[in-house]
């Protein structure tokens, strides 16, 4: 990843470079690396998060069949 810096702008491009790192989900990888998990735990969060998603695709389908 490359970010420039114009105009020795320093804050705008720490900026740029913060909102490249949260859409690309750096955060959320290091937040979930912090710490060990077992393969049993990974499996059960890898599903619960499936189970989250399915739920908000049928809520959001249900209110664009209303």
């Amino acid at each position: 990843m490359e970010i420039k810096v114009h105009n020795d702008d320093l804050n705008k491009a720490m900026k740029v470079m913060k909102r490249k790192l949260q859409q690309d989900g750096f955060f959320r990888d290091l937040k979930k690396r912090r710490f060990y998990e077992k393969p049993s735990q990974r499996r059960k969060r890898k599903e619960e998060e499936a189970a989250r998603r399915l739920r908000k695709k049928a809520r959001k389908m249900a209110r664009a069949n209303h």
